[in-house]
Order: structure tokens, then C-alpha cells, then sequence
């Protein structure tokens, strides 16, 4: 059993935030979470934090690789170590609009990864090609496609992890849904012009989730909700946000919080190879992407996924959404390991889960992440 003692800052717990607190680990588990015996052996947090470790379920790449371009066990390590600097312990990576025979590799790869205990991969994220050309964001358009009975099997088979798919619900047949949400496929509404009633539909036969709520869909308008006033209305989808100051607006996203149930709401980064990367560019489907300033965009000013990592998402959405730092952590890990249906062992510091934390300076940068049985990584 190992014992770490923090203090003179904060510890956000599943029963509050402490000033210190004794937190022992036997094996991958947190076995007690308690008040610091007195023992000189302590970690001086300096006004700092210990928060649970944060949960991704929208990664397109890391470390200077995209998802799309290595679907093997060293590409999705690489990203997963280049996000853990950042304090991110569990991640999905994200395959961008593929073909049907790329996602069958992604998913056998993402199989392969977890085997391998590639530290923080829980499972993958399908992000498309069922999507609305008229939302197509970054996404290449010739390869949407309708989703057919070959993909679904593909989608259904038994996995290692978790599986999440985001369509266009107003491509996707409801019944269709249905199955898939069945057979334990988390299903999410993204790039797409559903209508309000649409999108309602699709809640009633479990789609669960909502890809970055606001951007790649159509603006409310007082006649016209669509699929971001469905969100907004509807206390049961989880909604990612986006909180890297250009993909969504800080009234915007104080808005969503004001309407939505808190624990619905998500940080997500949709980060790019460029994250933990020297160089910073990258190539997505043939086009050249300029990353400058924390941005990612195609020459056309499109938006291409983004530069942010989940250490500055969590700062960012203290600030901009002027929330409590614990609360923040909350959107990095509690609320993503609900919606993943992990909460049994990942998303909170409390005894019995996976002994996965991030140790934030004052300023709340990741000075330290920890992965349950794996080596501590330094930021």
C-alpha cells in the first residue's frame, strides 16, 4: 500500500474539497481518502490542486500524430502520452469521417491498444461519415455515406472498450438508433441540421450524447430551435463543449449552463496532432491545416478540430464560464466517465476507483498526472 499525503492546497474529493488529505493506493485502487497524520513525509501543493484525472471522449490525435493516419498500438500510445502531460488519464481516440474498411481497422486497433494496456484508452470514438453535407465542418464530404447494415455489424461487434458514434440524426432512422444504442453503442448527434423534433425523437431511443454542442449545426432562431435548442430544452443528452476561446463564446457557453443540468455537461477538446506536438501543422484528408495561435483552420478559415489540451480546458472554463475549480474537474472527469458509463471506476478521487489523479499548480496547470499503474507523468 502507498500513501500519498497533500498539503496546503486543495483536494477535490467525491465528498468535497479538502485542504489536505491523506490518499492511500493499493494496486490500481484508491483504498482511503482521509485527513493527513501529522507525518512530515507530505506534498507541499503550494496553494495548488489535486483533482480526479481527466476523461476525453473527443481526441483526434496527439504528439505530433493523427488518429486517422496510425491506426496501430504505438500511434494511439503516443497520442494518449501526449495528452497525459496535460492531465488527461482516459481518452477515446477519434477517427474523422472514414471509410467503412478504416473503421473496422480503427476499431480492431483501439481492440489491440487496450490489450496491449496502452495506459488511458477506454475505448474509440466514430466521429461520421454518417453526417450532413450541409455541416460538414473539416470532414470530407465524399466520404459520407448512409449508414448501412455492413457498418452496423461492424459498429456492434463486442469490443474491449467503449464505442461512440456521432451522426446526423436526421440520416439515421430512429428504429436504427435504437439498435445501436442496444447493443451498447453510444450514439451522439453531431455536424448536423436536425430539427428540434428530430432531434427529440432520437433522445426517445437513447442518443445520448451531443459533439460539441453549438458548433457544426445550425443556430437557434425563435421559430427554428433545431438540434442546439433541443440541448438546451432537454435535460437528458450529455453535451460536449468546446472552451478554447474560438470555437464557442463565453455568453454562449454561461447559456448552456444556465439552461442544462450541470452534470450534463462535458469538456471535451477535439484536439488535433498539433497538442504536445514541435510541429504544429498537420495534413487531414490531403489539406493542409495552419495551426497559429492555438487555432486550427484550413485555408478557407474553417475551423480543423483545435489545439487545446484538457489542462487548459479546465482553466479556460473557470474563467470563462466562472465556475469553481472542482466544478470544472467535474466536466474533465465526472460527468465524461457518467456518460461512458465508468462511474464505478473512473471520474471522482474516492475509495475503490482507479487511482488516476492530476496535481495542478495555483495557476491550475498540470504540474504532475497520475495513471493508475503506470510510471507518474510530468507536465
Amino acid at each position: 500500500m502507498t500513501r500519498f499525503r497533500f498539503v496546503n492546497g486543495h483536494v477535490a474529493t467525491q465528498g468535497g474539497v479538502l485542504p489536505g488529505a491523506e490518499i492511500t493506493v493499493e494496486g490500481d485502487r484508491i483504498a482511503s481518502i482521509g485527513a493527513v497524520d501529522g507525518s512530515t513525509d507530505t506534498i507541499d501543493l503550494n496553494g495548488g490542486w489535486v483533482v480526479p484525472g481527466y476523461i476525453d471522449t473527443q481526441v483526434n490525435g496527439g504528439g505530433g500524430v493523427l488518429f486517422n493516419d496510425r491506426l496501430d498500438v504505438d500511434g494511439i500510445a503516443t497520442m494518449a502520452a501526449a495528452h497525459a502531460v496535460y492531465g488527461t488519464t482516459a481518452m477515446l481516440p477519434t477517427l474523422v469521417s472514414e471509410t467503412p474498411d478504416k473503421i473496422a481497422r480503427a476499431l480492431d486497433a483501439i481492440d489491440e491498444a487496450i490489450e496491449a494496456r496502452v495506459p488511458g484508452i477506454v475505448g474509440i470514438h466514430v466521429e461520421g461519415p454518417v453526417l450532413n453535407p450541409a455541416r460538414k465542418g473539416i470532414h470530407d464530404p465524399t466520404r459520407f455515406r448512409d449508414l448501412d447494415e455492413e457498418m452496423i455489424a461492424v459498429l456492434t461487434r463486442p469490443r474491449k472498450g467503449k464505442v461512440m458514434l456521432t451522426v446526423a440524426p436526421e440520416r439515421v432512422p430512429v428504429e436504427t438508433i435504437k439498435r445501436l444504442v442496444a447493443a451498447g453503442v453510444l450514439v451522439s448527434a453531431g455536424h448536423s441540421e436536425a430539427s428540434y423534433e428530430q432531434a427529440m425523437a432520437a433522445f426517445d431511443v437513447g442518443l445520448s450524447g451531443i459533439t460539441h454542442l453549438y458548433n457544426a449545426m445550425p443556430a437557434m432562431q425563435q421559430r427554428v430551435p433545431g438540434l442546439a435548442g433541443a440541448t438546451l430544452d432537454d435535460p437528458r443528452p450529455y453535451a460536449g463543449l468546446i472552451i478554447d476561446g474560438f470555437h464557442v463564446s463565453a455568453p454562449m457557453l454561461r447559456l448552456a449552463m444556465k439552461a442544462r443540468p450541470f452534470d450534463k455537461l462535458m469538456l471535451v477538446t477535439d484536439a488535433m496532432s498539433s497538442v504536445g506536438a514541435v510541429e504544429k501543422d498537420f495534413v487531414l484528408h490531403g489539406r493542409h491545416i495552419d495551426v497559429s495561435g492555438g487555432k486550427c483552420t484550413y485555408t478557407d478559415g474553417t475551423l480543423a478540430g483545435s489545439d487545446l489540451d484538457m489542462g487548459s480546458a479546465v482553466a479556460n472554463a473557470v474563467e470563462q464560464l466562472r465556475i469553481t475549480v472542482d466544478q470544472a474537474a467535474a466536466m474533465a472527469a465526472t460527468h465524461p466517465a457518467a456518460f461512458l458509463g465508468l462511474s464505478h471506476e473512473r471520474g471522482a478521487l474516492a475509495q475503490g476507483l482507479r487511482a488516476d489523479w492530476v496535481v495542478l499548480d495555483a495557476a491550475l496547470k498540470p504540474v504532475e498526472t497520475r495513471v493508475a499503474s503506470a510510471e507518474p507523468v510530468a507536465a
